[in-house]
């Protein structure tokens, strides 16, 4: 079964959002910017979700998971929680 390990950060708006893609691109530190903008629990843990298997997640956040490269931020990618920011951390198909 396909498992996965990866790291978001949640915000509220898609504008928030691009703001954070404009930091990591600029190269700051994608722990560090989930520590200090996430809404998620997992921002304690720099954002980290550990690992899961496919279809544990909602489907949105799910299906950038397990099709994205592993190491590339993707996003934001919208679900009912709200904008994600996703950096597939490793994957095994």
């Amino acid at each position: 079964m396909a498992q996965a390990a990866a790291s978001h950060i949640l915000v509220d708006s898609e504008e928030r959002a691009r703001e954070l893609i404009a930091e990591l691109e600029n190269g700051a530190d994608f722990a560090q910017l989930a520590r200090e903008n996430s809404n998620c629990p997992s921002s304690q843990q720099g954002g980290a979700l550990g690992t899961f298997g496919r279809g544990q997640m909602v489907p949105e956040f799910d299906t950038v998971v397990f099709s994205a490269p592993v190491g590339e931020v993707q996003g934001p990618v919208q679900t009912q929680f709200g904008y994600h920011l996703v950096l597939v951390t490793e994957r095994n198909d």
